[in-house]
């Protein structure tokens, strides 16, 4: 008579053997029956809270500075165009990348697929220079709230900056050579604490609003409105609203693995995720930024402009409550921790396909065990330099990450959409027309760093 234990191990063996055939099954039905794919899976929440996780980083914590600097009409062009942003640009991003001739062609390979190798070539080096400018922002951001909570809440001195950066981006770096399903699922459920808390923090701040706000404008010398700074304001919050409601450097891998997941579904599923993921991402992120800035005066914020930190930083150091001081810190630091891991996927794409695209050229294969080592060295050693030099977190938004997100993520699906065969369809629509005004007057914003060089 076999034991228990025997008849424990038969179970298990049997039980596995069991769920070989459903697992085949589903994998069959998430591409032949429309019902079941489009049905929530846990997957889909899980890349749902991903994009959220991506774009609820440094551009959500400094978007109250810049929009508050730009006065009440600042506030109110953010109210108007961030919906109709967030979901029509990315959605056709999305389109875009879902026009690949191979289920594992990515947003680089798609570009040389359409375009051709020297325009698709061209697009990965921007493509990586914008996500990496976006990431050696969240290096100084990170550092920069670090060593604030260090100083201000814990009351200790200040760690040497090269210490402090490099201990931050080191762990980083090491939590993504753990792979994409390791860091979604880590986004994932950073991602519910981070919307309660700042759901919470917004709350908390209203007894604190004051008019101050919704009667500023920039003013001249004789107190009369000054057109030519508030044009100048307005111009460059367009780049910091872009990066704000951005998760560009993860829809890649998302449609990438929608459309091996759901084959012929994948737009309809893609649809579906972003009509629930983007109001509740930007519902939250507006309700944030207004209860910040209606809490503060311009003064504040041109207070924590200078200071270089986010606006969870500068109020968990103006409010006198312990506990929401820590509170606003760590949250701060965790939304520019999940973000970084985000976006450092399209940073693993971009500089990967870079490489690609030049040894294949020579005819030569690299392993992607070795790409990935290499990569990650080369993102370790610039991440933790340009941290530990300390640039302007805002300004790198301004004049470079925004800029070039609003190319990537704005312009060239446009382009696609109306050079691409398959991509015909979604032409001729008002959105389409919104999605190019904008992105021409983020891009245009570098051009403002170029004349301030000289």
């Amino acid at each position: 008579m076999a034991s228990q234990e025997e008849r424990q191990a038969k179970e298990q063996v049997g039980g596995v053997q069991a769920d070989a055939p459903r697992e085949a099954q589903k994998a069959k039905d998430y591409k032949t029956d429309k019902a079941y794919a489009l049905k929530w899976h846990g997957q889909d929440v899980r890349w749902m809270l991903s994009l959220f996780g991506t774009a609820i980083g440094a551009g959500v914590l400094f978007l109250p500075i810049d929009a508050g600097g730009a006065g009440i009409i600042g506030i109110v062009l953010m109210l108007l165009v961030a919906y109709p942003l967030a979901y029509f640009a990315h959605r056709a991003m999305c389109r875009f990348v879902l026009s690949a001739r191979n289920p594992d062609d990515d947003i680089t390979d798609v570009v040389e697929q359409h375009f051709g190798f020297g325009f698709g070539m061209v697009f990965t080096i921007i493509y990586f220079v914008e996500v990496l400018v976006i990431l050696l922002m969240y290096s100084v951001s990170i550092t920069n709230t670090a060593q604030s909570f260090i100083v201000n809440q814990l009351h200790m001195p200040a760690p040497p900056r090269w210490l402090l950066s490099l201990i931050l981006v080191g762990v980083l770096i090491l939590i993504m050579t753990c792979g994409t399903r390791a860091v979604t699922r880590v986004m994932s459920w950073l991602t519910w604490p981070v919307i309660a808390v700042l759901v919470i923090f917004a709350l908390y701040l209203i007894p604190r609003w004051n008019p101050s706000m919704l009667t500023s404008i920039p003013r001249s010398a004789s107190g009369s409105l000054d057109f030519g700074t508030l044009a100048l304001n307005l111009w460059l919050l367009v780049p910091v609203i872009v990066l704000t409601f951005d998760h560009s450097a993860i829809v890649s891998s998302f449609s990438v693995n929608v459309r091996k997941r759901y084959g012929k579904y994948s737009d309809d599923k893609i649809g579906k995720i972003l009509k629930v993921g983007e109001p509740m991402m930007v519902t939250v992120v507006l309700f944030f930024v207004l209860s910040s800035d209606l809490a503060l005066t311009p003064g504040d914020l041109a207070k924590a402009k200078a200071q270089n930190v986010s606006i969870l930083s500068y109020l968990a150091n103006m409010l006198n409550t312990p506990a929401i001081s820590w509170i606003a810190s760590i949250t701060a630091f965790v939304c520019i921790f999940k973000a970084f891991l985000g976006h450092y996927l399209g940073v693993e794409e971009g500089l990967g396909g870079i490489i690609r695209k030049v040894t294949h050229a020579k005819g030569v294969v690299v392993e992607r065990k070795k790409l990935n080592v290499v990569v990650n060295v080369l993102m370790f050693v610039a991440c933790w330099l340009v941290a530990w030099a300390n640039p302007s977190a805002i300004g790198m938004i301004e004049t470079m990450a925004g800029p070039l997100i609003a190319f990537v993520l704005l312009l060239l699906p446009m382009y696609g959409v109306h050079k691409v065969p398959a991509l015909k369809k979604y032409s001729h629509r008002i959105s389409n027309v919104f999605i190019v005004v904008v992105g021409v007057v983020a891009v245009s914003a570098i051009f403002y760093n170029i004349v301030e060089l000289f």
